[in-house]
């Protein structure tokens, strides 16, 4: 079986991933904290040329956060 792929809306500064929104927000140039309803999950860098994510608690695996990090900065970076 598939899991689909997160998509980033950038304009929105969301991204979905398995049918939840995740709200993408600025911490520096590549470091962001990702919430969901307001709440922080994790956090998402850019380093060294790759997308990593690291939560915050239970709410997101670091496997969903490595997801929401590959389609935010797969948008973001040039």
């Amino acid at each position: 079986m598939t899991t689909p792929a997160a998509v980033a809306d950038v304009e929105n500064k969301t991204v979905t991933f398995e049918g939840t929104t995740y709200v993408i927000q600025a911490l520096g140039e590549d470091a962001f904290t990702v919430l969901v309803k307001g709440v922080p999950v994790g956090r998402i860098v850019y380093t060294f040329g790759a997308a990593n994510g690291v939560p915050e608690g239970t709410a997101a695996s670091e496997d969903t956060l490595y997801a929401i990090a590959e389609a935010w900065f797969g948008a973001t970076i040039e």
